[in-house]
């Protein structure tokens, strides 16, 4: 199915509610959903909760909660974020629902009948090492050792020493397979410093296999294989993105839908997705995802942003104060995506006088006011088709433009090519002059400029639709235009919109600016 785009975020844990690291995936999957459907694509956007695991039994316990109370309460908070942020999802899943039950569960009845080399590829054995319960991560090697504790290396948190039986996927005998697979693929795995990291590691390092399960007398929470034993949370959690679109409960469903078109996820999560669930998939016969995409982490003081150092960023406090497009544009237009970024107040007020004020609602307000006062609100007709020159040029191929940095999930810089018509229609105004023409009565010559700058403001609101909707569905109303954003797909010609002539409908400025204390 060619026009079809499935892309995902990863489920995010339920020990503790959302911050700016879970915004910032789902502000980014939002947008290229948004981006496609734009483009004519049929897009299935999930996002969801991981909701199993030693880590989230522990928490509902030191809540005074049974596991399901405590994650109904989490899942909750996540919902209500993306609400908040205006993410436009297609399904949200948990990984406590029956239907995912059933997909892990015939995972595991498939696996158990796989044989390579004769023998099966999942087997039971002794783990013998450490274990993280705050990354739920096992550990045999490259931990760190410290003032007599044994240490995550993640999270610097202390080690559990663990000796049990479990089961193991032998996920080492496709190691070969994996490396090939990855230089044959460019696009797999991106960007391209994270390609690198993952061949780095399995060039250099022998794949051990993977331990899959945990024994229900030591964690109970978690999805049953057998009688003695649940999945392991990351195996499980993997899942659930074939489980979504349908893996043998609805072959039709999976056939359109399946391979993925991009998994997005944070950096820190990319040996479980770009080393062990392909594994998982190819054992299993099932066509890895078309890319993996890792981005980088928001930082403040050079450090990742966490609980435990205090520094973490409540998306909810910050659209309280500033609004969420703006939010949404500082995260996007700041750094590129696949790059780590530093989050400042500062930084976002910046962008928001700056660009969002100053650029493109200064844009809007001064056009709107000019139509009023030169032509009582009226859109002058036939004007549009006999309009020429590189600003006409510039915003009707804006949308070409953009294609091939969506496509990377360059997100900053197909930010920068829409900015770079706003400002050319800024200094336009400059150039023209339209209250020169006014008091020397060129009225063709003014109908032609404040035609074109209106034109240009239509192209820019569905360019920018994906980024911040509600600033582009509020110049879509300001503009006078009647059809719903969402449902005006684009065309390789985006000018002669208002060739028939309209009425503006001018509103408040989109945004005030944010006055600062320079002296603080």
């Amino acid at each position: 199915m060619p026009n079809k785009y499935y892309l995902t975020t990863p489920l995010y844990y339920v020990n503790s509610k959302p911050h700016i690291g879970h915004s910032y995936t789902n502000i980014a999957a939002d947008t290229l959903a948004r981006f496609k459907r734009l483009t004519g694509h049929e897009v299935l956007f999930l996002t969801g909760t991981d909701e199993h695991g030693q880590k989230v039994a522990k928490a509902a316990e030191a809540a005074g909660m049974t596991p399901k109370e405590f994650v109904d309460k989490i899942s909750l908070t996540f919902k209500d974020l993306w609400k908040t942020l205006n993410i436009s999802y297609d399904d949200f899943i948990r990984t406590t629902e029956t239907r995912h039950f059933q997909a892990v569960q015939t995972v595991w009845k498939n696996l158990s009948e796989i044989k390579i080399k004769g023998e099966s590829v999942l087997y039971k054995n002794t783990y013998d090492g450490y274990y993280c319960v705050a990354c739920e991560t096992f550990f045999t090697e490259g931990f760190i050792e410290q003032e007599g504790k044994t240490l995550c290396p993640d999270c610097k948190r202390p080690l559990e020493k663990m000796r049990e039986d479990n089961y193991f996927l032998k996920i080492s005998e496709y190691q070969d397979w994996l490396i090939k697979y990855i230089h044959d693929h460019e696009s797999f795995i991106l960007p391209e410093m994270r390609r690198n990291e993952v061949l780095g590691f399995l060039e250099n390092n022998k794949l051990r296999d993977l331990c899959v399960t945990r024994p229900k007398n030591r964690v109970s929470w978690g999805i049953p294989v057998n009688e003695t034993h649940v999945a392991y949370v990351w195996f499980d959690a993997l899942i659930n993105y074939i489980t979504a679109c349908g893996y043998e409960a609805d072959k039709a469903k999976f056939k359109k839908w399946w391979p993925a078109d991009a998994h997005l996820i944070g950096k820190d999560i990319l040996k479980y997705h770009a080393v062990y669930w392909p594994i998982i998939l190819h054992i299993l016969g099932v066509e890895p995802p078309h890319m993996i995409f890792a981005h980088g982490w928001w930082v403040q003081g050079g450090e990742k942003m966490s609980k435990s150092l205090g520094n973490v960023v409540d998306p909810v406090e910050v659209v309280k104060q500033y609004g969420i497009d703006p939010y949404r544009y500082f995260l996007l237009r700041e750094t590129p995506f696949g790059s780590d970024g530093t989050f400042s107040e500062e930084a976002l007020i910046d962008r928001f006088n700056h660009d969002l004020a100053n650029d493109l609602g200064n844009l809007l307000h001064r056009t709107l006011t000019m139509c009023e006062k030169y032509f009582d609100g009226n859109i002058p007709g036939n004007i549009s088709s006999q309009c020429k020159g590189d600003l006409r040029d510039s915003a009707g191929g804006l949308f070409e433009k953009l294609e091939a940095p969506m496509e990377r999930l360059a997100f900053s810089e197909a930010l920068s090519e829409i900015w770079a018509v706003i400002n050319r229609a800024n200094k336009y105004i400059e150039e023209q002059a339209p209250w020169k023409l006014s008091k020397e009565q060129k009225t063709d010559q003014l109908k032609a400029v404040i035609v074109q700058l209106l034109e240009v403001l239509k192209i820019v609101a569905q360019a920018i639709w994906p980024f911040m909707p509600s600033t582009s569905e509020a110049i879509w109303i300001q503009l006078g235009i009647k059809t719903l954003l969402g449902d005006a797909k684009i065309t390789k010609n985006m000018w002669g919109f208002f060739e028939k002539g309209g009425r503006i409908n001018k509103g408040a400025p989109l945004f005030p600016r944010v006055e600062t204390d320079k002296k603080k």
